[in-house]
């Protein structure tokens, strides 16, 4: 859930980023016609370079940032049997799975946890956390690490790229639409763009990258049953069922307002849209019924 949420935040802040650079610099001077309206064609190709600009940028970023968030210790030289089993269990993944061997690295956190990103499936990051090593036997670990190197195998990480910078081109696009009409027709500016087309379009760039959010989550929601699919293909069907009723046992008893572990944890309601991953029990129910 961390490094969904980190990625989602570096997009919307780049894009930010770059539209504030495109006012300044005078470039969005392109969209207005003579000072009387916008040029949609021109808003929309400003839109798609604004908006997948920042999720390549992020995509480019991802295991930098997670790096230096996570506090990830890449595993270079073994230290000890359990990294170089670690070692040993993604570089079997690897090669089943037919992609070059991943990065691997461990980060300090109590909760139960584990994350794969990079810029493609042969430049990867995979990362568990200290307490995941410490909560789970080594089938259960297996089968963690499995599910993570399904994600890089089935390029995820670039297809949420992708997804994110359609979204980012959208939002840009309307919110653009929104302060216009809201500067002309509210604030009756006449010729170019007054203060509040730019305070309008910024503000609603942030609400619509929200409410965006929900098609980026139902996507990540999505490929979290086609991930554990996969890691049960690598580790073994009893493995991951087992390593998903082990996190279940570590979250469902505890009251956790809001928190999100890599693998996910029960809601409902609206907060449902913006989870990133399914409840542990559908999961558990998909690969049990050989969904």
């Amino acid at each position: 859930m961390m490094r969904i949420l980190l990625f989602i935040a570096t997009n919307i802040a780049i894009m930010l980023v770059i539209s504030v650079v495109f006012s300044v610099l005078g470039l969005g001077g392109v969209l207005n016609v003579e000072g009387t309206g916008l040029d949609l064609t021109a808003l929309l190709f400003m839109s798609a370079i604004i908006g997948m600009t920042g999720s390549v940028i992020s995509l480019a970023m991802s295991k930098w940032t997670a790096k230096r968030a996570m506090g990830v210790q890449v595993i270079e030289h073994p230290r000890n049997q359990d990294e170089q089993w670690l070692l040993e269990v993604v570089r079997r993944q690897a090669q089943q799975a037919g992609i070059d061997m991943p990065e691997v690295g461990i980060f300090p956190a109590a909760e139960i946890n584990a994350f794969a990103t990079g810029m493609s499936k042969n430049s990867s990051l995979v990362a568990v956390s200290t307490g995941l090593l410490q909560a789970m036997n080594a089938d259960e670990v297996e089968a963690v690490i499995g599910h993570e190197m399904s994600h890089v195998a089935n390029g995820d990480m670039v297809t949420m790229a992708l997804m994110q910078g359609v979204v980012n081109t959208f939002v840009y696009f309307f919110a653009t639409i929104i302060g216009y009409v809201v500067d002309k027709a509210v604030f009756k500016t006449e010729r170019g763009n007054g203060p509040a087309y730019y305070i309008v379009q910024f503000l609603a760039q942030i609400v619509l990258g929200i409410l965006a959010s929900m098609l980026v989550m139902w996507f990540s929601r999505y490929r979290e049953f086609r991930a554990d699919a996969g890691g049960a293909k690598l580790a073994g069907r009893a493995k991951m069922v087992s390593a998903l009723r082990a996190l279940q046992r570590a979250h469902e008893p505890a009251d956790l307002p809001g928190q999100l572990a890599a693998f996910g944890i029960n809601g409902g309601g609206a907060m449902r849209l913006f989870m990133s991953h399914p409840p542990l029990a559908e999961r558990i129910a998909a690969l049990e019924n050989n969904q």
